[in-house]
This record gives C-alpha cells, structure tokens and sequence, in this order.
C-alpha cells in the first residue's frame, strides 16, 4: 500500500477567514535564478578588475554557514554568523559585515525589480483593497528591496531584529508578524517558496502555509504563479 502524501492543490481553508497574508521575500517576490545570474556576472567582473576572488570566498562561506545555523535554530544568529565566516574565508568580521552589506543587501536592488513575479502588484492591490493586512517575513533585511520590488505592506520583520534573531523555520518571526497584526494564527497564511523554511515556520506557528513552486511538493498546497486561480479570491476588490 502506498504511503505518499499528495499534493494539495487547494488549501483547505478558507480565504474568508484569512486576516493576515504574510509573503517571504527572495525566491517568492522574484525570481531568483536571473537575478542571481547578473550578481554572478557582476561578481566576475570586479574580481577581474579588482585581482580578487575575497568577495566570493566571503559570500560563499557565508551562504553556506547561513543555512546550517537556520538549521540548527541558533538563537542571536547574526554575530556568530559574522565570526564564523570570518574564521572560515581569513579575513575580518568587520569586512565580512561589509560585503554581505554591499553584494547582498545593496548591488541586487539594480536587477530585482525586473525578476518581480507577474501578478504581485494586483494581489497586493486586491487584498488591500479587502481591507486584509500584508506583512512581510524575511530572513534578510528587506525594505530597500520592497521599494525597488514596488511592493508596500503593512508590517514587516526580518530575523536578524531584536526581538526575533532566528532564522526560519523557527516560528519566532511569524509570531512577532501576527502580534504585529493582530491576526490569530488560523487567520494567517504564509505564502513562500521553501516548504523546508517557509512552509514548516507557518506550520509551527499553527498558521496556514502556501509553497510557490514549479513541481508538485507532496503535503503541501503549492502553486506556479501569483495568477493562478487560487488567489482569485483575492482580486475582486
């Protein structure tokens, strides 16, 4: 007897009875692949110009120790993530600090507006138009990239404030999202595109979860893009 789990194609609540819909931010907002392509092609350029290869070897190490605390659900992660790249590329944590800032946070705002996904701007008009709040839950710092993306919501928190300090999918950050919000957690839905991160942080919260992916997730509601009949609902304004 097979024991797969489907896929869910329909979630089974209810839009009605949602009051909070959170969006994670890179991989769901935009497309990653083409942006990440141009942050290589960039990357090449300035380590031929430069004769250096320390920004890769930085971000690199970064990326990989990154996952592994979020992983592990290290509490106060920033400061460890920072010293721990440091020891792994031999370099400074100061100039760890100040690449992560410079190729992760500021050099992607010249491209992410091109990979924004097609039909976020009437979504996010549709549920503002219902009166329904639009939070924000990322693992990076976020509002430059929202204003590039044209996208503006009602609350958002990332894991590396105060008062979260853990990455997905510890549930921290959805809960400060929700009190933020005022939203119960069978009124919230997270909407991202890592069932591993995203999906299991709502889950934990007790919150509803959507996966934006292009292949079937079995146990997961998914969809392909933002126009996908799901979200209709959510468009009549």
């Amino acid at each position: 007897m097979s024991t797969a789990i489907p896929e869910l194609r329909s979630p089974a609540w209810s839009w009605n009875a949602i009051k909070l819909v959170a969006f994670d931010v890179d991989g769901t907002l935009y497309r990653q692949s083409p942006l990440r392509m141009r942050m290589a092609g960039d990357m090449l350029v300035h380590a031929a110009r430069s004769a250096s290869v320390t920004h890769i070897r930085v971000l690199s190490a970064y990326r990989r120790l990154r996952e592994e605390l979020g992983d592990a659900e290290t509490d106060g992660f920033e400061p460890i993530l920072v010293e721990r790249t440091a020891a792994a590329s031999g370099t400074s944590p100061a100039r760890v600090r100040a690449l992560v800032t410079e190729w992760m946070e500021e050099r992607p705002l010249a491209h992410v507006e091109r990979c924004r996904y097609p039909g976020l701007v009437e979504l996010f008009r549709g549920l503002r138009a219902q009166g329904r709040s639009i939070g924000i839950l990322s693992d990076y710092p976020v509002e430059a990239k929202l204003r590039r993306l044209r996208l503006f919501s009602d609350h958002v928190v990332w894991a590396g404030q105060a008062d979260v300090a853990m990455l997905k999918p510890n549930p921290r950050g959805l809960q400060r999202l929700m009190a933020a919000a005022d939203a119960e957690p069978g009124q919230t839905v997270l909407i991202g595109d890592r069932a591993e991160r995203d999906g299991l942080a709502a889950r934990r919260a007790g919150a509803h979860a959507l996966i934006r992916s292009d292949k079937p997730l079995p146990g997961w509601t998914t969809f392909r893009r933002f126009d996908d009949p799901l979200f209709a609902p959510m468009l009549k304004g």
